[in-house]
């Protein structure tokens, strides 16, 4: 084979990251060779101290990756063969690259969710911590990016939560579905050997085995769901991102971010940039990208292996880290986010924020709702023109356009009034949101 062969069909350089898994596999395949009398337990003896070694040699970084020697697999197999000999040599017996890579593949992502689903509860804690302190801060709703109703910040923050508390649920649902043991498969047909494919399933934490040996082998749907998982998390993490930016815009100056997660200009001593929400929100493309890669990849593919799956590591493991950096980050910079109510405050009386409570003010009091809708629309029109907003118009005005007004009608348009009036489950007011983040801690 020639040296631009080699380079180009090796993938030792990334799928070594998988070497904790190889070995782990490695071993319970080892101990379910012994077991079934396949091999010597003198052999498994010395497969068990030549793998102690080789991961000792792996973590202390003197073991010498080959790129002749293809990939981790091939690496791990040959050093093992020249600690202890012929056993190394029979570790292989019953089994294929194909089907050992598809279990090491699937060890690794599911290590790998376990890993992100302990960030993201890291970054739900802390963002339900900051939902606690800011439960009945008043900020305007948006629609339209248009100041639309009152609502509280921490009621804000609980829609992130719900965000986020799908994306958990659709990882878990990923894991289940990778958690199945391909090894058994061998290289498409199944192996002549009398192996015990469930005692190695039990062995790794699998909840159970492949069951066609051809599609063991050349499924990769897990990697592409786990993709679209992270595809979707990233989606919901640059909407965040996007909000914060924007709130840290002096034109709305709802929040500050701590300066550690912001960085300076080259030549502007006055700017503050958000860079790690800007990065999230970029960092989203990648994922996205390496969703459509492995699709790309998959979709014309005949059964069973075939050596277009090498490609699937790259754009897996890169997804993998991308969105194991985003939630490492944001765990941290959700704890340096604090409110500037008084800005949040002073937005709310530009809008109209109450428009609705007096509409809905006046269906209470038995205009149809469509009458009233039209009356509150007069009335706004009529604050704009004076420059006020609606609490600020006199009593005589608000009548002039409905005689339904009377003097209880102030309390309904204040921003307090407004929040505490919706109290029911999923409402905005403070009370409500305290309660969602009781729940909330509940279910993590």
């Amino acid at each position: 084979m020639s040296e631009l062969v080699k380079r180009y069909t090796a993938s030792v350089d990334f799928d070594k990251r998988m070497w904790r898994q190889d070995v782990r596999a490695s071993l319970a395949h080892a101990r379910m060779l012994a077991r079934q009398g396949i091999i010597p337990a003198s052999d498994l003896a010395d497969i068990q101290r030549g793998m102690a070694q080789i991961v000792a040699e792996i973590e202390a970084g003197v073991f010498e990756w080959s790129l002749d020697l293809e990939d981790v697999h091939l690496n791990i197999e040959k050093r093992l063969t020249t600690l202890v000999g012929d056993a190394g040599k029979r570790l292989h017996t019953g089994r294929s690259r194909n089907d050992q890579v598809a279990t090491d593949i699937r060890l690794y992502l599911r290590d790998s969710i376990d890993d992100i689903q302990v960030l993201l509860t890291q970054f739900q804690s802390n963002l339900l911590d900051l939902a606690e302190r800011e439960a009945a801060t008043p900020m305007p709703g948006f629609t339209h990016l248009q100041v639309a109703q009152p609502i509280t910040f921490g009621h804000h923050l609980l829609a992130w939560f719900e965000m986020t508390r799908r994306d958990g649920e659709r990882l878990a649902d990923v894991r289940r579905r990778t958690n199945c043991l391909p090894l058994g498969a061998a290289a498409l047909a199944g192996t002549t050997y009398a192996i015990d494919r469930e005692f190695v399933a039990a062995e790794l934490g699998f909840e159970g085995v492949c069951e066609n040996s051809l599609d063991a082998v050349s499924d990769r749907d897990f990697a592409i769901e786990f993709c679209a998982a992270s595809a979707i998390l990233m989606m919901h993490f640059s909407r965040m991102s996007e909000e914060l930016v924007l709130w840290m815009n002096p034109r709305f100056a709802f929040v500050r971010i701590a300066d550690r997660f912001c960085t300076g200009s080259s030549i502007m001593p006055q700017k503050k940039n958000p860079d790690v929400a800007e990065l999230a929100r970029g960092k989203t493309g990648r994922v996205y990208g390496h969703l459509t890669a492995l699709l790309t990849l998959m979709k014309g593919q005949p059964l069973a292996y075939n050596k277009d799956n090498q490609e699937d590591k790259e754009p897996l493991f890169d997804a993998v880290d991308t969105v194991t950096d985003t939630l490492r980050i944001y765990a941290e910079m959700i704890s340096g986010v604090s409110a500037r109510p008084d800005n949040m405050r002073e937005a709310l009386r530009q809008g109209f924020a109450t428009a609705t409570d007096l509409a809905d003010y006046l269906t209470r009091k038995g205009l149809p709702f469509r009458d009233a809708h039209e009356a509150v629309g007069l009335a706004v029109r009529r604050a704009e023109e004076l420059g006020v907003d609606l609490p600020q118009l006199s009593l005589a005005e608000l009548q002039s356009f409905s005689p339904l007004v009377s003097e209880d009608i102030f309390p309904v348009l204040t921003v307090e009034g407004s929040l505490a009036s919706r109290n029911h489950l999923g409402g905005t007011s403070p009370d409500q949101v305290r309660a969602a983040i009781v729940r909330a801690r509940g279910r993590l």
